[in-house]
């Protein structure tokens, strides 16, 4: 199968997500590689802008996190603090940040959100707090419904996460989800996203490419 093909399916597909989104009053847009997706995260970030971010492997695979470190935005860099106290007091500024970037485990064709936290800090930024959230999202995260959704979150998404992490829970040791309630587990928080009371606060750009797990 070409690449050609596979692009013209992604356009075509993102499209039709594009605007079950914005029957949920999220805003939605298509970039069909890193570099495009970079630009038009860019062009949604005002200069000057305070921006926080939670854990994503797809921020940093796009760049976004460098050029917020490097451009003219005050940026709440929680991977630069290595000290739990100082990471999470970080975190919690987040909440009163103009932009809050992430990315999503999950979207469904029908223009749902769908995450799974430990924590939580990364679902509560976007249910509430920041101006704005943008998030970024791999074509290789969309799925057809929330039980899909819910299914690739629990045993593809967070097996894969729990070796980005410290801790001894089932999926780190064994490589699958085991419905654990350990101290350290993972998939503390599920969020369903289905809509933004303030239209346009949620804007998702959806990325010809694999990103992130």
């Amino acid at each position: 199968m070409s690449e050609t093909v596979i692009d013209e399916r992604n356009r075509v597909t993102a499209q039709r997500v594009i605007k079950a989104l914005e029957s949920r009053h999220m805003e939605g847009y298509y970039a069909g590689s890193k570099d495009e997706a970079l630009e038009k995260a860019l062009s949604l970030i005002p200069e000057g802008s305070v921006v926080g971010w939670g854990g994503s492997a797809s921020l940093t695979e796009i760049g976004l996190k460098d050029a917020m470190r490097h451009g003219n935005y005050r940026a709440l860099d929680v991977d630069a603090i290595e000290d739990p106290v100082e990471r999470t007091q970080m975190e919690k500024q987040c909440f009163m940040a103009d932009v809050y970037l992430m990315g999503t485990n999950a979207i469904t064709e029908d223009g749902q959100l769908v995450n799974l936290d430990g924590m939580g800090n990364r679902i509560a930024a976007l249910s509430f707090g920041p101006e704005r959230v943008i998030v970024i999202a791999g074509m290789n995260k969309l799925v057809y419904g929330l039980d899909d959704a819910i299914s690739r979150v629990r045993h593809t998404v967070a097996p894969l996460n729990a070796f980005r992490f410290p801790g001894e829970t089932p999926c780190r040791q064994f490589g699958v989800c085991g419905d654990c309630h350990k101290a350290d587990c993972i998939c503390s928080q599920l969020l369903i996203t289905r809509g933004s009371m303030t239209a346009g606060r949620v804007k998702v750009i959806l990325v010809g490419e694999s990103l992130g797990y």
